[in-house]
């Protein structure tokens, strides 16, 4: 039963990824609007469609949350979302879907560092040959990066490693706050941070739209209105409830491997939009980030395989 629950978990993880892969599209689709409009519209809409999912269990979760919960809400929204969100739609604008998406996919070097002493994780000797196969793709696609004049490689990439580290914060401390959390599921802590992120969000688009105010075409605001709606739904509410559940059962240190998938399928989106076959590097980059994912999950099976043993043999009794 709980191989069964190990196994749903990373198919759940891998799934996460396939729909987050999406948000590196949404720049590309709307590029009359600028990262801060994109960020804020996403997360608007995120919050009215969390709002309206947990709105029958509001009462019941509003008395269960102390102010350490909502503080820890607050702070994996700024950095799971909004932070995140804006620092990557600037990358994609001025460095393009491939780098950016490539850069993201350091992430599972980021998270195995910083959960490689959580139960259930391996010893860092371990899990070396999958960091440095992942270490060698950034150093590919940082190269690409570096000399590509005509997306200003460097500046994008200097956006893609705050949207890096952003995230990586926040996966981190969302992780152990899903081990901490006994009454509330997966599910309603996604829609919870979704109603925070709304909140949040809504504050910081006041100001924005008085203090800058633009003008944009109906064809633009529909566009927009779709882009935003769609992200919302697709990659806040479904992937990221997708993601707190394989955080839920699998340790950090394969989840955040499993975070390469995000960047996969957002490379895979990418170049089927540009309508092009990706480089010598990218592909190089690519090859190396899956092989370096592969190993990990296979070194994390002897150690899921014993517990979930452990787990059942206890159960038994």
């Amino acid at each position: 039963m709980v191989i069964k629950k190990i196994g749903i978990g990373i198919g759940s993880g891998i799934t996460a990824g396939a729909l987050w892969g999406l948000i590196f599209l949404a720049p590309e689709i709307a590029t009359n609007f600028t990262p801060l409009e994109l960020s804020l519209g996403r997360y608007v809409a995120y919050g009215v469609v969390s709002a309206l999912l947990i709105a029958s269990s509001w009462r019941r979760l509003w008395q269960q949350l102390s102010w350490k919960e909502w503080r820890g809400l607050i702070f994996l929204s700024l950095t799971g979302n909004i932070f995140y969100y804006l620092f990557l739609a600037t990358a994609v604008q001025t460095g393009g879907v491939a780098m950016t998406s490539l850069v993201i996919g350091f992430l599972p070097v980021v998270i195995t560092l910083a959960g490689r002493l959580d139960n259930n994780s391996l010893r860092l000797r371990k899990l070396i040959p999958s960091l440095l196969l992942s270490i060698a793709g950034l150093i590919c696609i940082s190269w690409q990066a570096l000399t590509a004049q005509e997306h200003h490689g460097l500046s994008g990439m200097l956006y893609a490693l705050a949207a890096l580290f952003s995230w990586s914060m926040y996966a981190v401390c969302n992780s152990r706050w899903l081990g901490r959390l006994r009454s509330i599921s997966a599910h309603q802590w996604n829609l919870l941070t979704g109603v925070v992120t709304g909140a949040l969000a809504l504050i910081l688009a006041i100001p924005s739209v008085l203090l800058t105010p633009t003008t944009h075409s109906q064809s633009d605001l529909f566009l927009f209105t779709l882009v935003v709606s769609g992200v919302a739904i697709f990659c806040s509410v479904m992937g990221n409830g997708l993601w707190n559940y394989a955080s839920k059962v699998l340790p950090l240190t394969l989840t955040g491997q499993l975070i390469v998938s995000e960047s996969i399928f957002g490379l895979a989106y990418g170049f089927l939009w540009e309508q092009r076959w990706p480089s010598a590097l990218e592909l190089a980059a690519i090859g190396l980030m899956i092989t370096g994912v592969v190993h990990s999950t296979s070194a994390h099976h002897s150690v899921l395989t014993k517990n979930a043993n452990t787990t059942d043999t206890m159960t038994s009794h």
